[in-house]
């Protein structure tokens, strides 16, 4: 039955959750995401922490692991899951060659030992971190533009791995801000 090409679909065609008790757990990860186009400006502020609202570095990694953990309450037929970890990386760009417009690119990689995969965790984490910096900075700048999110890799299962074409994975490193201060504590730089 898993094998059929639309397994929420029942042989009525009414939706349904997909029974995965008999799959075995394995390790699942998957990584998504997504880019929010700013101002010069509204980058510079974010950077500066003179965001009326706050840190908005730290309020977009928080609702990225937090959307992750409850993708299951957004997407009626995924599946809840004990996650194991949930990393974000979030980097800035200044307008450049290859874009009028600054943006913040938010990575978020979630892992897991469980019967399906996470891609939802990770599409769901990027999603909620970049609607949480909309919302920190949208006084300063009505013209954010959310998008697109998308699904880079997901590793294990049946399936194995896949790769978006052109994605190079996410070096283990990763996950720290590029505020444009440098600090000589790295307890005082973000993590």
């Amino acid at each position: 039955m898993l094998d059929d090409p639309l397994p929420h679909l029942d042989g009525a065609g009414r939706a349904r959750m997909v029974d995965v008790s008999d799959k075995p757990p394995t390790r699942r990860t998957a990584v998504a995401e997504g880019t929010l186009s700013l101002r010069p400006a509204t980058l510079r502020a974010i950077r500066e922490r003179h965001v009326g609202k706050g840190d908005v570095e730290a309020v977009t990694r928080i609702a990225a692991i937090g959307g992750a953990k409850r993708a299951a309450d957004l997407v009626p037929l995924c599946h809840p899951l004990p996650l194991d970890g949930v990393r974000v990386e979030i980097e800035a760009a200044e307008p450049g060659t290859e874009s009028a417009a600054a943006s913040l690119r938010l990575r978020v990689e979630v892992t897991t030992v469980a019967r399906t995969g996470v891609e939802m965790e990770a599409l769901c984490g990027v999603a909620a971190g970049l609607l949480a910096a909309y919302d920190m900075c949208k006084s300063l700048d009505r013209e954010m533009e959310i998008g697109p999110v998308r699904l880079l890799e997901k590793r294990g299962g049946r399936s194995g791995t896949w790769r978006r074409p052109g994605h190079t994975p996410v070096a283990p490193d990763a996950g720290k801000f590029d505020s444009g201060a440098e600090t000589e504590d790295p307890k005082e730089g973000m993590a």
